[in-house]
């Protein structure tokens, strides 16, 4: 066969062969949000933090101050199971920027950036992987606290509407870790800000004491802190006493975080390199 034959078939078979219609937003988010899953498939030691300290956690701080605080350890464990979940999620959403900040620097997310897909996919999908941290690490939290004594009132349907706050709350929070992720050169740079933020965040809150033990000012502050309001949105959803203020502030929160943070960050992302 002569070379302009050649040419011919070819060319007949490239016009006969259709190109496939772009995959969706929708296809392109759940992609990646599987390619998230899978890093954990082959790096389970990234698990590690995300399961045992919340253990460490709950079993510490129940036998250590539950006599202390409450009069006994049982008392106190059904006050601070909850905030022990807000905790969790709140340190878990951490590993989203840290994620993010060591892929960036491998250029992974240069090649996602050539390729004809939804653009906030990479970014959107990777998050999205990260609610199954949240679940995970929430149902750790949950099973350790009915083994040590803790009944929630609402039952099955107060543990799933908890999880429900914790993923929408945590998938808010994680746009100011993917913010850092973005603009620090290095994922231990991106841990040691984030912990800065996560610290006055998680003890200026009623996680651990009820606010009312505090001195005037540490109340008010507590008052103004978020997680302190998601905090009592969950435990009002375990006890079957679900305040509309604490669960009004605890879904707006997010909403605003991810409507601040999102579009800066595919504003940064677009930027990078």
């Amino acid at each position: 066969m002569s070379g302009s034959s050649t040419a011919r078939t070819l060319a007949r078979h490239i016009r006969v062969l259709e190109r496939p219609a772009p995959a969706g937003a929708m296809a392109c988010t759940i992609a990646f949000g599987w390619r998230a899953l899978l890093k954990i498939k082959y790096v389970p030691e990234q698990m590690f933090d995300v399961l045992v300290t919340p253990i460490m956690f709950t079993v510490m701080f129940t036998y250590l101050f539950g006599g202390a605080l409450a009069g006994s350890t049982g008392d106190y464990l059904q006050y601070l199971l909850p905030g022990i979940l807000a905790q969790t999620v709140v340190f878990t959403s951490i590993y989203t920027g840290v994620t993010l900040n060591g892929d960036l620097s491998k250029g992974v997310y240069d090649r996602f950036k050539s390729l004809p897909i939804w653009a906030p996919a990479p970014l959107v999908g990777a998050m999205l992987g990260d609610i199954l941290r949240y679940t995970g690490a929430s149902l750790i939290v949950v099973l350790i606290g009915l083994l040590l004594g803790y009944r929630p009132e609402q039952g099955v349907v107060g543990v799933v509407l908890s999880l429900l706050l914790l993923n929408i709350f945590g998938f808010g929070l994680g746009w100011i870790f993917t913010v850092l992720g973005l603009l620090l050169r290095t994922p231990g740079a991106v841990m040691t800000l984030s912990w800065l933020v996560l610290m006055p965040l998680t003890f200026v809150s009623n996680i651990y004491v009820d606010p009312a033990t505090m001195p005037e000012l540490l109340q008010t502050l507590v008052a103004l802190n978020p997680v302190s309001h998601l905090v009592t949105a969950l435990r009002g959803a375990m006890a079957g006493e679900l305040a509309a203020l604490s669960l009004g502030i605890a879904l707006l929160t997010p909403a605003l975080l991810t409507l601040t943070f999102g579009p800066l960050a595919m504003r940064l992302y677009h930027r990078k390199h």
